[in-house]
């Protein structure tokens, strides 16, 4: 096994504000605290050490919740440690996010865990006086159905049909017999295409709603690594969180530091998400909806449920679960539960994040560090080959198609076809036509400059055709070039955000992940392509 790393910035895959932000660029200083390193990281501990936010009561609260999540599930000896661990004072987790999507969705979604659980090894190694827990948190509260109700295999959607309302983790698992007999369908009959079945199974036939699912699903793919999974969707959490839900309710503290804080990130970068007035949810069994205030009365969009001031703060003290974060308020939530060191997030999940750095510092909460997870292109052996045939290095696998062609057809044409050195050497001429022209008649520069303009696109008309004509020529090796980067780029996409794991599970089989955790470094700061 083999990884080559290429900078994030190389990829063509990834935004101004991701790439700034791995530059250290100082016009997004401002909206993060410290930066993903392991002086950030040493940096980070002390910011905790400082603050007077963790406490006893708040971590045997928190060991509390996660045991009565983890009733009827197996817990591998470390993952129990884990949890155990967070009682003490000198525990800190490392936390990713996630939505259900059906059998773990794209690719990325274990690259997100891979790095989740590799980072805190490292800290270890690096800060041995301190436990480092990996925590997978998921979204069950989301409500966006059609984004996770299905998965790709082989180009083909796998798709999970029925009714949703409510919040997507309390789903119950009906219809799911259909999909077993669907995906089953695609799987063959080797070793590892009956522990997918065996697998999808167990996940999904034998489990009433889609957050116990997942729970069992992600804790069967990484509960031997320690990974600890914890639910929001919990009464005794959100009680932990109804304070800053309070004052969520009573002030617009939120929506105008966070509209601040994006007017000036929007100056040089697109913004990731709009707040609102109130950023909260009601959710009940078969809702979930934004929470409106309107002429001194709380209204539940949608609905004919309303709340006076005092109705909705004490319907905040009898069932604080009834009130759901939005995606402002759920990184708050998150970190006032958690005792947590970093983010480990997408380029779209670091992008709002950026936006709450002044709210975060508004209700003196600790802001975390954030880190881009890790993303990775998986190459075959015979791909890397046929690569190196077509003298393709691998940076160059990540160029759009049409320029990946232009370039090659270029290299190994006979004849040479970039134009160049002629445009230049024309330019050169005409500027001696200019100076020609201004000792002359200074009306002329404008005919000079048209002539010049029409010369030039020409040449490039000229250029284009006979770069057209080597490709007729070459076909063999244009669609080589296709068939190979499409191979790699599904949709001309990222593979990592398209294809599920279940594709290199049939080929690897068990030791997929651990290859993941073995090639993926998360402080490296770079793409990795593993070839295996």
């Amino acid at each position: 096994m083999k990884v080559h790393s290429i900078p994030f910035q190389n990829t063509g895959y990834f935004s101004k504000l991701i790439s700034d932000y791995l530059d250290k660029n100082v016009e997004l200083s401002e909206f993060y605290g410290n930066y993903p390193n392991l002086n950030g990281f040493e940096n980070q501990l002390k910011l905790r050490q400082n603050s007077n936010f963790d406490s006893d009561s708040s971590r045997s609260i928190l060991v509390k919740a996660l045991k009565n999540q983890y009733v009827n599930f197996p817990v591998s000896i470390k993952t129990e440690s884990n949890i155990n661990a967070l009682n003490q004072q000198n525990t800190y987790t490392i936390t990713t996010g996630h939505q259900l999507n059906i059998f773990t969705g794209p690719l990325y979604f274990l690259y997100k865990i891979v790095s989740t659980i590799n980072l805190t090894k490292q800290l270890k190694e690096k800060f041995p006086t301190y436990n480092f827990v990996p925590v997978y948190w998921m979204a069950t509260e989301d409500h966006d159905f059609d984004e996770i109700n299905y998965f790709n295999f082989k180009g083909k959607k796998v798709v999970w049909n029925r009714e949703s309302s409510g919040a997507v983790g309390r789903l119950k698992t009906d219809g799911f017999d259909e999909v077993f007999n669907e995906f089953s369908k695609h799987l063959g009959t080797t070793k590892n295409a009956n522990y997918l079945k065996s697998l999808f199974e167990e996940v999904y036939i034998q489990h009433k709603n889609l957050t116990d699912a997942t729970r069992y699903l992600v804790n069967k793919l990484f509960g031997e690594y320690g990974l600890v999974i914890i639910d929001g969707d919990d009464k005794i959490l959100k009680k932990q969180f109804a304070p800053i839900v309070k004052d969520e309710l009573l002030s617009t503290i939120s929506f105008n530091k966070v509209t601040l804080t994006s007017a000036r990130l929007a100056e040089n970068y697109k913004i990731q998400v709009n707040p609102r007035e109130i950023n909260l949810f009601y959710l009940t069994e078969n809702l979930r909806e934004r929470i409106i205030f309107d002429e001194g009365i709380y209204k539940i969009y949608g609905t004919d449920i309303s709340f006076t001031e005092d109705e909705i703060l004490m319907e905040l003290e009898n069932n604080p679960e009834k009130f759901s974060p939005n995606v402002i308020m759920r990184p708050v939530y998150q970190e006032t539960i958690l005792p947590n060191l970093c983010y480990i997030g997408g380029g779209g999940e670091l992008a709002y994040w950026f936006q709450l750095k002044d709210y975060f510092t508004a209700i003196n909460t600790p802001f975390p560090i954030l880190l881009l997870r890790n993303s990775a292109l998986l190459i075959t052996k015979k791909q890397v080959i046929k690569a190196q045939k077509l003298n393709v290095a691998i940076e160059e696998l990540f160029l759009k198609q049409p320029t990946l062609i232009d370039k090659k057809v270029k290299e190994i044409s006979e004849i040479d076809i970039d134009f160049s050195k002629q445009k230049l050497f024309l330019q050169e001429q005409f500027k001696a036509l200019k100076e020609l022209a201004k000792q002359t008649d200074v009306s002329f520069i404008g005919a000079v400059n048209a002539q010049e303009t029409k010369q030039l696109k020409g040449l490039g008309n000229l250029e284009k055709r006979l770069l057209k004509a080597q490709k007729r020529k070459l076909t063999d090796v244009v669609l080589r070039l296709e068939n190979l980067q499409n191979a790699l780029f599904p949709n001309k996409s990222l593979e990592e955000r398209t294809r599920n794991f279940s594709e290199f599970y049939l080929e690897i089989g068990e030791e997929l992940i651990p290859m993941l955790l073995e090639s993926l470094n998360p402080l490296d700061l770079t793409f990795s392509v593993i070839e295996y």
